[in-house]
């Protein structure tokens, strides 16, 4: 369970003052979710009963990022894309204070991941991210990749410092990655807003198709096929890492049948992919390696993404 910081209801309502929202008349922490508290918020005014995430970003999430977040999902949802809407106080801002932590109110949008989504849920959810890119091009907002290859090469080094067995062969395994790869932007290549988390979790589905793409807290400004990197990786794999080819094709045929990669995308795709499994895989050691008991989280297997890895280099010596 993911709820780092405690709010009661006498603290959402003294929050929720602020708001046009009516009374609130529930609030109840949601399980889901490793780098922020997230609560579901129910809201009474007059006949009308309404529903609302109430969140509350933690200390991982770099708080100055947040108006790019939430910027860019306010831009999105105004020209018809399914993410949530992040609600206005009665100031005009999207951000307060609750508790000592950043805190916003996102609408509330129906659905469920898909544990075990078919090809045709994987072309949905690829053309949905080429839909994200398009609708995304006006967008003003710049933020630097908060995790990229200067955080990979200091949590490598951090790392070090607590790496022993099994975790100390990964991290080899990454310092080499981290050689190979150098710096895998340096190309010249379609540049925008970028999700950066297309994971399965964070993508909605009801009645078959997409009814929401969630958790943009580490979108930044990069490359488009970097996303779609990210993206294959997250849904392209079973729960050991190993490819599946038909689910990769599926989502990449629905990407592509929005928005066809230039052939310059299309050769950077498998160095890319293997930059997003180091990613994932440095990540995920590191916070293996200092987990703390008490924050509820069970850390998730690093070594899934270094398959991912292995999979990406063979694509690119093809």
């Amino acid at each position: 369970m993911a709820v780092f910081t405690p709010v009661s209801l006498d603290e959402a309502r003294r929050f929720l003052a602020g708001y046009d929202l009516g009374e609130v008349v529930e609030l109840t922490a949601i399980a889901e979710g490793v780098e922020n508290t997230n609560y579901r918020l129910e809201t009474q005014d007059g006949a009308s009963r309404m529903r609302f995430v109430l969140t509350l970003f933690e200390a991982r999430t770099d708080e100055a990022s947040l108006p790019f977040c939430l910027g860019l999902t306010a831009h999105l949802a105004g020209r018809g894309f399914p993410c949530p809407t992040p609600i206005e106080d009665r100031s005009g801002g999207w951000l307060g204070r609750l508790n000592g932590r950043a805190a916003a109110v996102i609408e509330w949008k129906t659905g469920a991941w898909l544990r075990r989504p078919s090809e045709a849920d994987q072309a949905a959810a690829g053309a949905v991210l080429a839909r994200l890119h398009q609708t995304a091009s006006g967008f003003a907002g710049r933020r630097e990749n908060p995790v990229g290859p200067a955080m990979w090469r200091r949590l490598a080094d951090r790392c070090a410092a607590g790496a022993s067995g099994e975790d100390r062969v990964l991290l080899d395994q990454v310092e080499a990655a981290l050689a190979r790869l150098d710096n895998p932007f340096a190309d010249d290549l379609p540049t925008g807003a970028i999700h950066a988390d297309y994971f399965p979790d964070n993508i909605l589905f009801e009645n078959g198709t997409v009814s929401a793409v969630i958790d943009f807290y580490f979108g930044c400004t990069g490359p488009l096929v970097y996303d779609l990197a990210i993206a294959l990786s997250a849904w392209g794999f079973d729960a050991e890492g190993r490819p599946m080819p038909d689910a990769l094709a599926a989502f990449q045929r629905g990407y592509e049948a929005v928005r066809p990669l230039s052939e310059a995308e299309r050769a950077a795709l498998p160095r890319l992919g293997e930059a997003a499994a180091l990613r994932f895989t440095v990540t995920r050691l590191h916070d293996r390696i200092f987990h703390d008991p008490s924050k509820l989280v069970t850390p998730k297997d690093p070594a899934v993404f270094l398959r991912r890895m292995d999979h990406w280099r063979a694509v690119e010596t093809v």
